[in-house]
């Protein structure tokens, strides 16, 4: 496997410090402490679900709010897509999944385009999971996207209770990139782009 396919990156502000290891050809093997016990288990998901093999240690301001560790999570995560991806030689370049939870669906598109961009359409009824804010979902996506360089489409196609709807959305996101991320077999070594390359932040 190429050392391009595994990233490690580390990130330190005045209000949160965060390490995350990322393997994209793993196993779904974990070990993620963020401070955040909701957004943990939505990393898991993205770790089992994606097949990543995924380390994340995250120290911050959590005795003021989540804001600031979900969202640095979310570009770290994001940078670590992007490094180990490198020039995006072989890869499928486009996922889509949609995931059931319950009497949720989400659908999810994506596409590893180097070109940032969210398309965000959950109805969340509730403004809290246990003590995580919903309105956290959705700037975890602004930010891995942004540092990720990655077009997504989050549609909630049914949906009631909050964490049903978010779980299923964390699911199917997992399962669009791993698709995305993967080696396409007769692409061999070349990039998936009519343009011979694709942009990179």
């Amino acid at each position: 496997m190429s050392s391009l396919r595994k990233a490690e990156i580390k990130r330190k502000t005045n209000e949160t410090e965060i390490s995350i290891l990322l393997n994209i050809d793993g196993n779904g093997i974990s070990d993620i402490n963020s401070g955040i016990p909701f957004l943990d288990h939505m990393l898991h998901q993205i770790s089992s679900h994606g097949l990543f093999d995924l380390k994340i240690q995250a120290i911050g301001d959590t005795h003021i709010d989540d804001h600031h560790t979900n969202e640095d999570v979310g570009i770290a995560l994001g940078k670590a897509f992007a490094k180990s991806l490198g020039e995006k030689k072989g890869i499928n370049r486009f996922g889509h999944f949609v995931a059931p939870l319950d009497e949720a669906l989400i659908q999810v598109s994506l596409d590893c385009s180097g070109r940032p961009h969210l398309s965000y359409n959950l109805q969340l009824q509730s403004p809290r999971i246990g003590t995580y804010d919903t309105e956290l979902v959705k700037e975890f996506y602004i930010a891995f996207v942004n540092n990720s360089g990655i077009t997504l489409h989050i549609n909630q196609i049914q949906g009631v209770n909050a964490h049903h709807i978010v779980e299923a959305s964390f699911k199917a996101f997992s399962r669009a990139l791993r698709m995305a991320t993967e080696i396409d077999s007769r692409r061999s070594n070349s990039v998936p782009s009519s343009k011979g390359m694709l942009e990179s932040k």
